[in-house]
């Protein structure tokens, strides 16, 4: 298997609360983030903001520890199924994913 990372040498990595099944955030890797995510077991992350390596929970305790990696069929997205410690969302939110379209109506 071989990932493929865009332009800018980066996969979207999304981390997935690995017993409930929940997404709790989507952020980037590069190649260098991904490897130390493999070898530490912690959810590592390139940010695009800072243009640095961050560990999730570094300053906040609210740690990632990863429980197993998945990669879609296009080798291009990896999936992190994680045990979340603490909230996943800057904001204080378990997930990310907190807020949804109210006015949206599903279509039969």
């Amino acid at each position: 298997m071989e990932l493929k990372f865009n332009k800018d040498g980066l996969i979207p990595a999304i981390a997935q609360d690995y017993k409930t099944k929940e997404v709790l955030m989507l952020a980037y890797m590069n190649q260098e983030a991904f490897d130390l995510t493999v070898k530490t077991g912690k959810g590592t992350y390139y940010s695009r903001s800072r243009q640095s390596l961050w560990v999730k929970g570094e300053t906040s305790g609210h740690f990632q520890y990863v429980k197993e990696i998945r990669y879609d069929c296009d080798c291009d997205t990896v999936l992190l199924l994680i045990d979340q410690v603490g909230a996943a969302c800057h904001t204080g939110n378990r997930s990310c994913f907190y807020r949804k379209i109210e006015d949206f109506e599903p279509k039969e």
